[in-house]
């Protein structure tokens, strides 16, 4: 095979690989993948026409690499949040940004920047943020990342005394992904609320 063709069916089957693995999620396959991917997929087979042979594997990390940088970014952010490097974690999160993220790459973005200002003992701002990207967008995001969003919208809401409001984003999350991790905690908030108020009014 060419090594031209090589390079063309490695970038196809990249595309057609996650993409249908957003449609097995139950999501719509971003433009901009897409474009970015066919993009390189072309630059690629120009270069191994005018330069020579590319290597197939260094060519298929190349495009990972530049199609999945914001995923790759929130992924190393959490890594630093999980281990108290709140600092870190925000600048990969505003650097995430700056690379030009599709609908979908900015909301993860910025709930996972909600998540590390929560976890910073600053549930104020944790709480703006989420609410931002929760309810002043349309919501594009997998299932898992939203769950995520509205408990910890949920908990931001509860140590700013919004407990109403802290209620609806609870039974969202469990609307939204059933028997999550996200579900569990949030229905075990509900029901600490629940005690809470009883106790209260002495019933």
């Amino acid at each position: 095979m060419p090594p031209s063709l090589t390079i063309l069916l490695v970038g196809a089957l990249y595309i057609l690989g996650f993409s249908g693995l957003s449609m097995v999620r139950r999501q719509k396959t971003s433009l901009r993948f897409l474009v970015e991917g066919g993009i390189l997929t072309v630059l690629g087979v120009i270069a191994s026409l005018v330069l020579g042979p590319l290597n197939p594997i260094l060519f298929l990390a190349v495009v990972y690499l530049a199609t999945m940088r914001v995923r790759l970014l929130v992924d190393m952010a959490n890594f630093f949040t999980s281990r108290g490097r709140y600092e870190r974690a925000l600048a990969l999160l505003d650097l995430a940004l700056r690379l030009g993220p599709d609908t979908a790459g900015r909301q993860i973005v910025l709930i996972n920047r909600g998540v590390t200002q929560l976890r910073m003992g600053q549930p104020e701002a944790a709480y703006f943020t989420l609410k931002a990207v929760l309810l002043g967008e349309e919501v594009k995001t997998a299932a898992r990342y939203l769950a995520a969003g509205y408990y910890n919208m949920g908990v931001a809401c509860q140590r700013t005394s919004r407990k109403q409001e802290a209620a609806r984003h609870f039974r969202q999350t469990i609307e939204i992904l059933p028997g999550s991790i996200y579900a569990h905690a949030a229905t075990q908030a509900l029901k600490r609320d629940d005690s809470s108020s009883n106790r209260h009014t002495g019933s």
